[in-house]
């Protein structure tokens, strides 16, 4: 009980963290279903993943990339991204910037949860490493990872949603590509490094969502006309 606890707490407490943040609270069955379609996505991410390792070169370098930026950094960021656009954009409830953040950070964090149980409950076994310790480390790695990566495509998807500049469509994918590539790439081999990118991570998030608690703070109204 307490290694399931470990395994999925970390993703609700940062999911509760943004959505009681919110000034205009989001409907907690919409957040439900964002984060159901963000652990069915994991199944696709597998195979996608799969096709990229044995498509690439296995020599050390093929192998780092195949695991980062040529692998779940393209197909893992991306079908996050594809519930968002898909889904959220055209649901009457995404009426303001933030919510961009709280539904990407719930789409990233059902995608997280999977995965971290995948982890610890399987993929440990295979490797005869301690299930504890994977998840206790990956409570502090893997899962923010995912859960800021949210918080950071969702702002940029809320701000071109909002303000119809494709450019914010282009960072929203972008930036989470970056972060999550850099991460996977250094965190096997020089695994300060990698953490050090989710401190980054850690840092851009906070800024970019206290833009938007500012813009809330100054509303009176949830609601603004979606340019898209």
């Amino acid at each position: 009980m307490n290694l399931l606890l470990i395994t999925i707490l970390p993703s609700l407490v940062i999911l509760v963290y943004f959505i009681y943040s919110d000034k205009f609270k989001e409907p907690k069955n919409l957040i439900i279903k964002v984060f159901l379609l963000g652990v069915l996505i994991c199944f696709p991410a597998g195979y996608l993943n799969y096709f990229s390792d044995i498509l690439i070169p296995q020599t050390e370098l093929g192998e780092r990339l195949s695991s980062s930026f040529l692998g779940p950094a393209i197909w893992e960021e991306l079908l996050k991204f594809s519930i968002l656009y898909l889904f959220i954009v055209k649901k009457k409830e995404f009426n303001e910037p933030m919510d961009g953040i709280v539904y990407g950070v719930a789409a990233s964090l059902g995608f997280a949860t999977y995965e971290n149980y995948y982890y610890v409950y399987s993929y440990a076994v295979e490797l005869g490493v301690s299930s504890e310790a994977v998840a206790y480390l990956r409570a502090f790695s893997a899962v923010p990872m995912h859960g800021l990566n949210g918080c950071i495509m969702g702002f940029y998807f809320g701000q071109f949603a909002f303000t119809g500049e494709r450019k914010y469509l282009g960072f929203s994918l972008l930036m989470p590509f970056i972060f999550h590539g850099a991460y996977n790439y250094f965190i096997g081999g020089a695994p300060l490094i990698g953490y050090s990118i989710v401190i980054v991570m850690l840092i851009f998030s906070f800024l970019l969502h206290k833009n938007l608690k500012q813009a809330q703070r100054i509303k009176r109204k949830e609601y603004e006309k979606k340019i898209i």
